[in-house]
């Protein structure tokens, strides 16, 4: 048998699928979708429990694709031989939960800290619909960001997911090279995760510079995301840090040494009393989620002629449906049609704007109207964002936060101008950030997906 491509392919050329198009292979099946729920539950509660108790998430495409490879290894006997394209559909539905659970324990506890106590089938309806939104909004975005960027995107986890799959697939050295890697990162992470024989954050201070740090975290994952990311994007990376650290901090704390009282939002320190650390989550953050929108703007603007092309295709689409002339595209590029993504994601307004208690147990029309159309546009909007973002430095450092702290700034000032200040407005933003965010998130591990997919030649 001719033996299939690698994933990567050099420089400059256009990137081949290691199934090709033409060969079609069970893909979802009942085994899959069965094992990646059990995954998914299992890691999403493990993040969830890290996120609430920790304050970051990680992502869990990378040990769902290994550990999904090996129970159909496993239980080849009983289940039968297993394709790539099943154990990509597994990993697909099994880390899904996690960048869910990343998008509810961020917003709704501030429920809970408000008195208010949102029952489980309220929470899972934000979740849902936060969910389809992300993937809905994603869809007309495949072509031009997983397909068109394939260079200048390498969606760190979903490369790593190809080559997971695409090695236990082939077997033999390349197999052997990636449970190399993780041997590598497990013993690394056990000297300085249980043996504490260094730190893994280290600071310095640079003197005569008032609250200038610089630090490296040396972990394992970031030092395996900074080697698939490569020393371009990583360096955008570290200036990024370097910015923050080394001049807006030092910045803020020169001109704000005199001031007597607090400067907004911090309300119990004065600048010269906060720590570098308490500058950067004070004022800093609010920088860089301007900066995020901002990135977002020019995103959405580099997108629009890829979503018009993708709407005339689906125009074309249906209207050949309907004359009977329609042509079946190629297995790797069946999109779900443009018409069904516009129609889902509208149904999914009208339900939040329609529906009681939905946006915050309020009964007033209006308020669930304004809020329905910024989850619209907020939503489609980050979700453009987010996608973009994990494509250069991965779902782990996706900024989600950034991303809500905006949406929430944006409906409150909508809130406020409209005179809904009171608890019931307060429950309506946050519950408006909530499903946002669940959007934001769950559109980053589609990214990732659709990128395995794109390199594994799996069906979008």
């Amino acid at each position: 048998m001719k033996e299939k491509e690698n994933v990567r392919s050099e420089a400059g050329a256009p990137i081949q699928p290691y199934i090709p198009a033409t060969e079609t292979l069970p893909e979802f099946t009942l085994k899959a979708v069965v094992l990646g729920c059990l995954f998914g539950m299992m890691f999403g509660a493990a993040n969830a429990y890290l996120g609430l108790k920790a304050g970051l998430t990680v992502s869990t495409s990378i040990p769902v694709a290994v550990m999904t490879v090996a129970v159909f290894r496993a239980l080849r006997g009983v289940l039968g031989r297993s394709t790539i394209l099943e154990s990509n559909l597994s990993q697909t539905v099994g880390s899904a939960s996690s960048s869910l659970a990343s998008g509810i324990i961020f917003t709704i506890p501030a429920l809970f800290l408000w008195g208010l106590d949102p029952s489980l089938l309220e929470m899972a309806t934000l979740a849902l619909l936060g969910g389809l939104l992300g993937i809905l909004f994603m869809i007309p975005l495949r072509r031009y960001l997983i397909v068109k960027e394939q260079r200048s995107l390498p969606y760190p986890e979903g490369t790593a997911c190809a080559e997971v799959l695409v090695a236990s697939e082939v077997g033999g050295s390349r197999a052997r090279n990636v449970f190399v890697g993780l041997g590598i990162g497990a013993v690394y992470k056990f000297f300085i995760g249980f043996l504490h024989l260094w730190n893994e954050r280290v600071y310095l201070a640079i003197p005569r510079m008032k609250k200038a740090v610089v630090g490296i975290e040396t972990t394992p994952a970031l030092l395996g995301v900074g080697y698939i990311l490569g020393y371009r994007i990583s360096a955008v990376m570290v200036a990024g840090s370097l910015v923050s650290w080394v001049a807006l901090i030092p910045l803020i704390a020169h001109f704000g040494e005199g001031f007597t009282t607090p400067l907004f939002p911090e309300m119990a320190k004065t600048i010269g009393q906060m720590s570098p650390a308490e500058i950067w989550t004070r004022y800093i953050r609010y920088i860089g989620a301007g900066a995020v929108a901002f990135g977002g703007i020019i995103t959405v603007v580099r997108s629009v002629p890829t979503m018009v092309e993708s709407f005339r295709l689906g125009v074309e689409e249906v209207r050949a449906r309907l004359s009977k002339r329609f042509v079946q595209r190629i297995r790797t590029e069946r999109d779900l049609p443009l018409f069904y993504v516009l129609v889902g994601a509208a149904l999914i307004v009208l339900v939040i704007a329609l529906v009681p208690h939905i946006i915050g147990n309020v009964e007033s029309f209006g308020v669930r109207l304004i809020g329905a159309i910024c989850i619209a546009v907020f939503s489609f909007f980050f979700v453009t964002v987010s996608s973009r973002i994990v494509g250069l430095v991965g779902v782990s450092s996706n900024p989600t936060s950034g991303m809500t702290i905006v949406t929430l700034m944006g409906t409150s000032l909508i809130f406020v101008l409209l005179g809904w200040t009171d608890e019931m407005g307060k429950v309506a933003v946050l519950t408006v950030g909530t499903i946002v965010c669940v959007a934001a998130s769950i559109a980053g591990d589609t990214s990732q997906d659709l990128k395995t997919g794109f390199l594994v030649g799996a069906t979008p």
